[in-house]
């Protein structure tokens, strides 16, 4: 219990020496969010772009919906997805979840 006595700052000064390990602080915070949230999430977000840019026809994909199909046409925002019977259907590209790799064996 004396230590956190001793820890607490004494009366009457109201020193700069808080103002900058206050500030210390917060930098410290902003670098462990920066590292920990923001730098992944960009990460994530240039290789989605990638592998958009990258979709070519006959590609397997899956939709966020859940849908599987082959990719039959492409433009510039839509790709035209085959379902399989005939069934084409019309879906944003940003709609495609990931393309579906064959398995080697």
């Amino acid at each position: 219990m004396d230590l956190i006595f001793a820890m607490a700052p004494q009366g009457g000064d109201a020193g700069g020496g808080s103002m900058i390990s206050t500030l210390v602080m917060f930098g410290a915070i902003f670098a462990i969010f920066y590292f920990m949230i923001i730098r992944p999430q960009q990460k994530k977000a240039k290789e989605r772009e990638a592998m958009l840019g990258e979709l070519k026809k006959g590609d397997k994909v899956v939709t966020s919906g859940g849908l599987h199909g082959i990719v039959s046409g492409l433009d510039e925002k839509t790709c035209l997805i085959d379902v399989g019977g005939n069934v084409k259907m019309k879906f944003d590209r940003t709609a495609i979840a990931n393309i579906v790799k064959p398995k080697e064996s």
